[in-house]
């Protein structure tokens, strides 16, 4: 019986994990792990909790991997991931983007250095609890800023799970990283730029928080400014 118990234990907590693994552009949604690098102990759905390891930026040795290909984009167009099976904890969604280097391609770059810029946010809305958005999304679509410079890029997804957070390292980060050619693209400065790990520190305020109670009234965003570009 303890066995049993032990299996419906571990197995409630992977469902209760989620994981970003296809790409969509326009209304294509692409196979899992075609477009987007397949991380290690991907099965587990397991969330990064340390925000100085490597794997905050691509998720668990997602910086030395490579998906099978690089999916075309055109800048001013929507692009996103599905989550599988879907969010499942409180907590804010973020989108980067990180212009791959000449002699480099999405495939083979590992996204080390300050060369990530937010494109996207989403916090939650105040009231006698915090809600968030984004619970129960199965996908979650973000706009390629118009602007960008045209080339390859990574592009990576983060949902942060706060449902632990009120101590250091307890948030959970849901990462995942895509590959990405930007075309028809402008002539923008993409900034403020952060390394991962870098850009955050575990007892940041937007990452150790309490947030059922007392019931925050205000949120801080972890990360910089989101790019308008």
């Amino acid at each position: 019986m303890k066995a049993v118990a032990s299996i419906l234990a571990l197995v409630a907590t992977v469902q209760a994990h989620y994981t970003f693994p296809s790409l969509i552009t326009g209304s294509t949604t692409t196979p899992e792990w075609q477009y987007v690098r397949q991380w290690t102990n991907y099965q587990s759905n397991g969330p990064v909790t340390d925000v100085s390891s490597l794997d905050i930026r691509c998720n668990a040795g997602g910086a030395s991997k490579s998906a099978a290909g690089i999916q075309t984009v055109a800048a001013g167009s929507q692009a996103g991931f599905t989550a599988s099976p879907d969010i499942y904890h409180p907590g804010p969604l973020m989108a980067y983007m990180a212009k791959v280097p000449s002699g480099k391609t999405a495939a083979n770059w590992d996204g080390s250095g300050n060369v990530w810029f937010k494109i996207f946010e989403q916090g939650p809305t105040f009231g006698s609890q915090l809600t968030w958005a984004n619970n129960g999304y199965t996908k979650a679509m973000f706009t390629i800023p118009s602007s960008v410079p045209a080339g390859d890029y990574l592009f990576r997804i983060e949902h942060i799970g706060l449902h632990s957070a009120s101590a250091a390292g307890g948030a959970q980060f849901y990462i995942s990283c895509g590959q990405i050619t930007v075309t028809g693209g402008g002539s923008g400065t993409p900034g403020p730029l952060v390394a991962f790990p870098g850009a955050y520190k575990a007892t940041d305020p937007g990452l150790m928080i309490n947030i059922y109670y007392p019931v925050p009234t205000t949120y801080q965003m972890p990360g910089p400014a989101v790019w308008k570009g």
